[in-house]
């Protein structure tokens, strides 16, 4: 998810307003004459995952007779205008995508998102959900959302090239940079970047921190650390290293990563395991195509190796058009047969335990990550407070093209912190 920039925003936000003037209301968004609801609209920030929408639709008609019509942005500020401006106007989403941590909060706080906690008692109850995940989707002791996707995080690699060079995946920081050098000197790109204003512009950032400091990364995302801490500058300053030493694709490059990837120009990248669903879109499979490997703690005492995860929930607004429509769908999503035709249809994980990933390669990534071997980190992007990550996302992306900037782009980041901070209270 991209962060709202204010100046974009504003504008954007005046012109979603509009379009919506000119709609009908969203309560007529599927209906027989006796006014019962046979389907559904699912507003969206995943427009290439229309089809699977599609497709969970015809499921759900069969199966609790209620359908979906998905309604997907993929420009990320056009669509959290749009949800932030149903909050104001009829046109409300039945269902509606978002992200959980801050931004979630924010709209909590401000009472539009339906409580699910009866949802998650049953869930939890049934092992349909499990219990060390509802801590996400809670706020002030009650549940809102549910799972719309589970993911871990880790190291996208190219097996053809990898082969080419006789590597293997690593199972240290310093052999995972001896594979990047030995790419580099054959003229290989080892790692694809983001690029400038992006929403992943994080990525690197969280991992390297989380992988070298996890106590650190929690402090800093609860207001009880400074961006200025000597911890975070370390880590900033080998982030520096590494793109000044063109470890790095070109920041500028606005290449879909997933086309980087299946081109051979990056070798590697890293991302989440929903990034599956990119390569199967273009006909890559994983286990001959690519593979995946966890990513090694930087700092090679640590006892366990830090995991990035994120949940990105599906929700319902407090005032939705058919609320008992809106609960009925969210109940049936989260079941074994319903996650199982998601997850697997897309090549991903489920947040349900009981569903089997038809990918043996996923199954493994699923057993690994329930070891404890890993300390599961929540991915940044949901684990820092909104105003802040707007902040931060602003300034890695300058960061990206002047990493010179490194100290400037901190400095500023903290003063957004410490603004945010000093009206909720460290530590929370």
């Amino acid at each position: 998810m991209k962060p709202t920039m204010p100046s974009r925003v504003t504008a954007l936000s005046a012109a979603v307003l509009l379009a919506l003037a000119g709609c009908s209301s969203g309560g007529d968004s599927g209906g027989d004459p006796a006014g019962k609801k046979t389907e559904i609209k699912l507003y969206n920030d995943k427009g290439a995952w229309s089809k699977y929408f599609y497709e969970m639709g015809t499921l759900s008609r069969q199966e609790i007779g209620l359908g979906v019509k998905p309604v997907g942005y993929t420009d990320e500020p056009s669509y959290t205008a749009f949800i932030k401006a149903s909050f104001r106007t009829k046109v409300k989403p039945d269902l509606f995508t978002w992200t959980t941590g801050g931004r979630l909060r924010e709209i909590v706080k401000q009472n539009q998102v339906a409580d699910t906690s009866a949802i998650w008692r049953e869930a939890v109850g049934s092992g349909d959900l499990p219990r060390s995940l509802q801590e996400y989707y809670t706020i002030d002791g009650k549940q809102y959302c549910v799972p719309l996707n589970t993911a871990y995080w880790g190291m996208f690699y190219n097996k053809k090239i990898f082969a080419e060079h006789r590597l293997k995946p690593p199972t240290t920081w310093a052999e995972l940079m001896r594979i990047a050098d030995t790419l580099k000197s054959k003229g290989q790109v080892p790692f694809h970047h983001t690029t400038p204003t992006s929403l992943f512009s994080f990525v690197w950032f969280g991992q390297l921190l989380a992988g070298t400091d996890p106590d650190l990364y929690e402090r800093l995302n609860t207001g009880r650390a400074s961006y200025t801490d000597p911890g975070v500058v370390k880590v900033m300053e080998r982030w520096k290293s590494l793109i000044e030493g063109g470890y790095f694709s070109e920041p500028g490059d606005k290449a879909d990563p997933a086309d980087h990837f299946k081109s051979g120009k990056a070798a590697m990248v890293m991302s989440g395991t929903w990034f599956n669903t990119s390569m199967t879109q273009r006909g890559l499979k994983q286990g001959t195509d690519y593979g995946f490997f966890f990513v090694p703690n930087v700092e090679p005492s640590l006892p366990k190796t830090s995991l990035i995860f994120e949940s990105g929930p599906l929700c319902s607004l407090r005032k939705a058009p058919d609320p008992g429509a809106s609960t009925r769908f969210l109940k049936w999503w989260i079941t074994p047969r319903a996650q199982e035709t998601w997850a697997n249809s897309r090549g991903d994980v489920s947040g349900n335990p009981k569903v089997k990933a038809a990918d043996p390669e996923l199954g493994a990534i699923t057993r690994e990550a329930a070891s404890d071997r890993y300390r599961l980190a929540l991915r940044y992007f949901e684990a820092a407070p909104a105003p802040v990550l707007t902040a931060v996302l602003d300034g890695l992306s300058g960061f990206l093209v002047k990493p010179g900037t490194y100290m400037k782009v901190l400095q500023d980041i903290q003063k957004a912190n410490d603004q945010y901070w000093k009206t909720q209270g460290s530590g929370s």
